[in-house]
């Protein structure tokens, strides 16, 4: 939590109490990207390949989802459609950790 904050992070993340609808959503988006991931990782398995090109559909289309999930992760109504594709780029105050 600390390291959150010193990276500049402050914004105030929803909840399902305050805000039930975008929680919904917030909780679908990372069911879907969940479940996308899940299904690229059992088609790999099961024929133990994956051209490149298709390998980074899958994977940007994941990204989409976990991208929208942190960019709308303390909005408290759903993502209009002129953000949606500004939401579904790669965060620019998120730091990938490990």
């Amino acid at each position: 939590m600390a390291q959150l904050f010193s990276l500049g992070i402050i914004a105030r993340m929803i909840n399902n109490k305050d805000n039930p609808v975008a929680w919904a959503l917030l909780v679908t988006e990372l069911d879907e990207a969940r479940e996308h991931l899940e299904s690229l990782t059992n088609e790999m398995v099961k024929t133990g390949t994956i051209e490149d090109a298709e390998f980074a559909v899958q994977l940007g289309h994941i990204y989409a989802h976990l991208n929208r999930v942190w960019h709308s992760r303390s909005k408290p109504d759903e993502i209009e459609e002129q953000q949606w594709t500004i939401y579904s780029q790669f965060p620019k105050d998120l730091n990938p950790v490990g």
